[in-house]
């Protein structure tokens, strides 16, 4: 006969949190970040922080540069698909590219991932992702943390965060401020909208047009999942070797705010980045939300990368190079636009 006057016993579990299944995403993420370790972490998955020892050889005045980002509304996607290693390597690329325009090499990856109910399988694809994308950018994924917080997400509901380190000298850092008038503007390819837009994206793709994520659209060439999921790309390995090759002034990683709105951060006062639109295709994808949706056209220019996931800014010399360096090892590059004197930083033109 139980006592009446006796209060229950209240547990973590009662409020939504399950440190079982926490264990269990930890044991799983163990094995899946050790194996993008290298000789310079000093401390395995568990530990209150990670240990690092950098190597610096070869580097004169190393500058540590970092960057924190995420994937924006693109985890909505992956939990419609239930695609959730994708998300993690779009989470690596997209921070590695970030530190890139400076011409930082990175060093190593965190990463936070904040949940509802903590599922240990997808944390284990995420972080497969994870692990992944950080053995092809050459660093580990040193540490990180997951989160479960049931009055915070919904359910099934996820959101991710990255945090990356990298190294330049100091004598080679890019930062814009050599770009000067007559600068030519190189254009490389996206592989479609990346990490950003895809709250615009969605609305059009499952209200206005209402599609689901699996169904095949002739104008996208697959399903609509395949095209809005496809992994954003990294252009660490084509643009480093660049680096040691050529001189270049500038560099702008597209992100959300389009060509306007990262370009523009590397511009000198007094000089104008003059874009022309119709010097690189766009992507399928784009002219297929533009149409559904009726987007206006300079907003979709603000929004999404239009198929124009980087720009380098350097002088005609050095441009003709790298293309030619590029179309050796088959990778594509286009001459979108040039220098001018202006007071506004980027302007494009059809």
């Amino acid at each position: 006969m139980t006592d009446p006057t006796k209060k229950p016993t209240l547990t973590y579990a009662d409020s939504g949190v399950d440190l079982d299944a926490g264990d269990a995403a930890v044991e799983r993420i163990k094995a899946l970040a050790q194996s993008s370790f290298n000789s310079q972490v000093l401390s395995g998955i568990g530990a209150f922080g990670g240990f690092y020892e950098p190597d610096f050889s070869g580097i004169g005045q190393p500058v540590l540069i970092s960057s924190s980002d995420g994937v924006g509304t693109k985890v909505k996607l992956a939990v419609m698909t239930n695609i959730h290693k994708t998300v993690g390597q779009d989470l690596v690329n997209h921070c590695v590219d970030d530190i890139l325009v400076h011409g930082a090499r990175p060093l190593f990856f965190l990463d936070y991932i904040g949940t509802g109910k903590l599922r240990p399988d997808i944390v284990a694809d995420i972080v497969e992702g994870l692990s992944l994308a950080c053995k092809e950018s050459g660093m580990p994924l040193i540490g990180g943390e997951t989160a479960e917080m049931p009055d915070l997400y919904g359910p099934g509901e996820y959101d991710l965060a990255g945090f990356i380190v990298g190294v330049v000298d100091r004598q080679r850092i890019i930062n814009g401020s050599k770009i000067c008038e007559g600068d030519i503007c190189l254009g490389l390819p996206s592989t479609g909208l990346h990490t950003n837009g895809y709250s615009l994206a969605r609305k059009v793709a499952f209200e206005i047009a209402g599609h689901k994520p699996d169904d095949c659209v002739k104008e996208l060439g697959g399903t609509v999942a395949e095209a809005l999921m496809a992994i954003h790309r990294c252009y660490a390995p084509v643009v480093l070797p660049l680096l040691d090759k050529f001189k270049v002034h500038g560099m702008a990683h597209i992100t959300g705010g389009g060509i306007q709105g990262n370009l523009n951060r590397v511009m000198p006062s007094g000089l104008c980045a003059e874009i022309s639109k119709s010097t690189w295709p766009v992507p399928p994808v784009f002219s297929w939300l533009k149409e559904a949706g009726n987007i206006d056209p300079v907003d979709i220019y603000r929004t999404f990368n239009m198929g124009i996931g980087y720009i380098l800014v350097t002088n005609g010399d050095e441009a003709a190079g790298i293309k030619g360096t590029l179309e050796k090892l088959g990778e594509t590059c286009y001459e979108i636009g040039r220098v001018v004197k202006g007071s506004k930083p980027v302007k494009l033109t059809d």
